[in-house]
C-alpha cells in the first residue's frame, strides 16, 4: 500500500472512532457531563469440565475437553521445580528441565526437534516454583507419536556435557543481563527479603557463582529423585476424553517405575533475613531506579485467597490500578506501576513495583506506601471494587481460550492441590469477595511491619534522601551481591543514617 494510501485509511479510521465516540458520549452526557461509561459486565468464560484417573504407578491424568477445533495440548508436570535447589547449587532444576529436549538415548536435539516439526508441534520444557513441565500442541491425530516423544524426553534424557556447557553459558549470559538492569536487581534482593535462606529464597534461574558449579552428576541426581510417576501429573486439554487420554497415557507411560526411596522432606519455605527495612543496591551510571516494595504473601490453599487476588487486583492489576493511577496517570513518575501476588506451595510474596527516574525514587517509595495504608484504612468503593473484579474475570476467561492456555491453567489447580472443580468456581469465589475482606487482607498481609524496600539505581542521586526518610537502610554495591546467601553478605553492606 501507498503511503497515500495508508494516510488516506489512517484519516478513515480516526474518523470513524470520533463518530463512535461521538455517539458514545451522547449517549450519557446529558445525565452526567463529567462521567465515565460504567464497566461492562464481567466476561463469561468457556469452562470446559474436567475429569481425571491415576494410573497403577501413580501417575495422575487430568483431561479438560474441548472439542471446538482438532487440537489437544498435552503437558507433564512433575511437583517440584527450583524449591528443590539445594544450597548453593540454584538453577540446578531450571538447567535440568531446559536440557530434557537437548538429547535423548535415541534421539539427538536436532532429532528431536525434526520429530516436533514433522508433528506440527514444538516441544516447551522449563521450571518454575514447585513445578517441572514438558508439553507439546498437535492435531488430535498426531497425539499419540507427540505422547512419545514427551515420553522419551522426560524418561531418558542424555544429559550430554557439550549441552549442558552450552545451556549453562546461555544461562549466565542471561543472567548478567538481568544483573545489569536496576528492575532485575530489585526482583532478586526482594526475593531475598521475603524469603531470606528458605527454599524459594534463591533466585530460581541461578546466579553467576552457582551455574558453574552445576555438574552433570547433580542434574542426573535430581532427575532421579523428583521425575518420578508418583510425583508427575499428566494434563490434556482439548479434543480428548478421559478414555482416550488414559489409554495413551497407559502406552506412554505405564512402564515407568518409582525409585524404591520415598520423595525428599520439603525444605522450609522461608528462612531469616538480615536484611533491613530498606534496601539501596547501588549500580552507579543507570539511567533510573526500581523501586520494590515487598512483603510476604500468602500459599496457594490459604482461606483468604481470593481475597488477596482481588487485593492485588486493586492496588496494582492494571493500567487503572491504584499505584498505576497514582505513580504514572497522575504525576508521570513512571511508563507503569504494578503489583504481583506470588502464591506458591508453602508461602508466598506480595512486590510492588515501578521504575522511575533516580530522583524521584523516595517520592515513588512513599507512594507505595500510602497505597497500602490506604487500602487497610477504607474499604474500597463500590464502583471502583466492580471494575477491578471484572478486570480480573476478563483475564481469566481469555486464560481459557487457547488449548495451551487451558492446560496450563488446568496445571494450576492440580499441581497446587486445588479441586477441579475450583476451574469453573473461580470467577464466582472473586465476584464474592467483599470490600471488607479486602481491608481485612490488607491489614493482616500488607502493614508496614514486615515490608522490606529496595531501590536499585545510581544510588548517588537518593541514598541520602531514602536515609533521611526511612533511617533503617542497608547499602550494597551491585557487582558485589551475592545472591547465594540470604543477607547478601551482608557484613560487608554500609549502613546508611540520616545526617544531623
Amino acid at each position: 500500500m501507498s503511503a497515500a494510501n495508508m494516510k488516506k485509511v489512517h484519516f478513515a479510521k480516526n474518523i470513524l472512532f470520533a463518530a463512535i465516540a461521538a455517539c458514545a458520549a451522547g449517549a450519557y452526557a446529558a445525565d452526567a457531563p463529567n462521567a465515565l461509561p460504567a464497566p461492562g459486565p464481567a466476561r463469561k468464560a468457556s469452562i470446559p469440565a474436567s475429569a481425571e484417573k491415576t494410573l497403577a504407578n501413580g501417575l495422575r491424568i487430568v483431561v479438560a475437553t474441548r472439542r471446538a477445533t482438532p487440537l489437544v495440548t498435552t503437558a507433564l508436570y512433575l511437583r517440584s521445580g527450583a524449591e528443590v535447589d539445594p544450597p548453593r547449587l540454584s538453577g540446578l532444576a531450571a538447567m535440568t528441565a531446559g536440557l530434557l529436549d537437548k538429547g535423548t538415548a535415541t534421539r539427538s536435539a536436532p532429532q528431536i526437534a525434526e520429530a516436533a516439526d514433522a508433528l506440527g508441534g514444538s516441544i516447551g520444557t522449563g521450571a518454575g516454583w514447585d513445578s517441572s513441565s514438558a508439553s507439546i500442541t498437535v492435531t488430535t491425530p498426531k497425539l499419540a507419536a507427540a505422547l512419545d516423544l514427551i515420553a522419551d524426553i522426560v524418561l531418558h534424557p542424555k544429559f550430554a556435557q557439550e549441552e549442558i556447557d552450552r545451556l549453562r553459558k546461555q544461562s549466565l549470559d542471561s543472567l548478567q543481563l538481568e544483573l545489569s538492569e536496576p528492575q532485575g536487581l530489585a526482583a532478586l534482593v526482594a526475593r531475598r527479603a521475603v524469603f531470606g535462606d528458605g527454599a524459594y529464597g534463591h533466585p530460581a534461574d541461578g546466579t553467576v557463582p552457582a551455574l558453574p558449579r552445576i555438574t552433570r552428576a547433580d542434574i542426573v541426581r535430581l532427575h532421579d529423585t523428583y521425575y518420578r510417576p508418583d510425583n508427575a501429573l499428566l494434563v490434556f486439554a482439548g479434543d480428548i476424553d478421559l478414555d482416550q487420554a488414559a489409554k495413551l497415557a497407559e502406552s506412554a507411560f505405564g512402564a515407568w517405575k518409582n525409585p524404591a526411596t520415598a520423595l525428599p522432606a520439603p525444605r522450609a519455605a522461608s528462612g531469616p533475613s538480615t536484611l533491613a527495612a530498606s534496601v539501596v543496591v547501588d549500580l552507579p551510571g543507570t539511567g533510573q531506579a526500581a523501586v520494590a516494595l515487598a512483603h510476604a504473601g500468602i500459599a496457594r490453599d490459604a482461606a483468604d485467597y481470593y481475597a488477596g487476588l482481588v487485593a492485588n487486583a486493586v492496588l496494582g492489576g492494571g493500567y487503572s490500578s491504584r499505584l498505576n493511577q497514582e505513580i504514572r496517570i497522575k504525576r508521570g513518575l513512571s511508563y507503569g506501576a504494578g503489583s504481583a501476588l506470588a502464591t506458591l506451595r508453602h508461602g508466598g510474596a506480595f512486590v510492588a513495583n515501578a521504575q522511575t527516574k533516580n530522583p524521584s525514587a523516595v517520592e515513588v517509595a512513599g507512594l507505595m506506601y500510602a497505597e497500602l495504608d490506604r487500602l487497610g484504612a477504607s474499604e474500597v468503593p463500590a464502583d471502583e471494587f466492580a471494575a477491578r473484579k471484572a478486570t480480573l474475570a476478563g483475564n481469566y476467561a481469555f486464560g481459557l481460550e487457547t488449548t495451551g492456555s487451558l492446560a496450563a491453567r488446568v496445571a494450576g489447580f492440580a499441581v497446587y492441590g486445588q479441586p477441579l472443580s475450583e476451574l469453573g468456581a473461580w470467577p464466582d469465589k472473586v465476584q464474592a469477595v467483599t470490600p471488607a475482606q479486602v481491608q481485612a487482607f490488607a491489614r493482616t498481609h500488607l502493614g508496614r511491619d514486615g515490608a522490606t524496600l529496595v531501590v536499585a539505581g545510581d544510588a548517588g542521586q537518593f541514598a541520602e534522601a531514602l536515609a533521611t526518610a526511612y533511617p533503617n537502610t542497608m547499602r550494597f554495591e551491585a557487582d558485589k551481591i551475592d545472591f547465594d546467601s540470604a543477607d547478601l553478605k551482608a557484613v560487608a553492606a554500609t549502613k546508611n543514617a540520616p545526617k544531623k
